[in-house]
């Protein structure tokens, strides 16, 4: 008897997301490598740091629970920490928390989420122009779908 693969699909529908566990690995990365700050404004810049890492995360999972357009302004706050960690990646390079090795690793991981995101926003950008499309076709098909009746 011939046993088919079924993929399980998550409760939680974000977990079932690349660029989600790709973002975890990276806030999980951030954490690994910025463990022990050796004064008070590396303390500073590692919180700072954590926080924006988990920030691509939380947004993409806050925001796949809303609308189409809602999840699209998500993601695009998920890329505004990616921008951040840039910022915190160079930092902790020029103040040697980050080797050179380190640093490249974290771009890496960033460009990587920064094309995902791109991608994920584009698809969902042309699900809501098909779907505004469908609706203005069936508009032009009924001129008088969309009017209210008043009596």
């Amino acid at each position: 008897m011939e046993q088919t693969e079924e993929k399980v699909v998550s409760f939680f529908r974000f977990e079932d997301l690349r660029v989600y566990a790709k973002a975890t690995d990276y806030a999980s990365w951030v954490m690994q490598q910025v463990n022990t700050p050796r004064n008070e404004s590396e303390s500073v810049l590692v919180k700072s740091f954590c926080h924006s890492a988990y920030d691509i995360a939380l947004n993409i999972a806050e925001g796949s629970s809303r609308s189409k357009s809602q999840f699209d302004h998500y993601l695009k706050i998920a890329k505004t920490a990616i921008r951040e960690c840039v910022v915190y990646t160079e930092v902790a390079h020029n103040l040697g928390m980050f080797g050179d090795g380190q640093f490249e690793q974290s771009r890496e991981y960033l460009m990587e989420l920064t094309r995902m995101l791109g991608a994920l926003i584009i698809s969902l950008q042309r699900n809501v122009d098909r779907r505004q499309q469908h609706n203005d076709d069936e508009a032009e098909a009924d001129p008088y779908a969309n009017d209210e009746m008043s009596y």
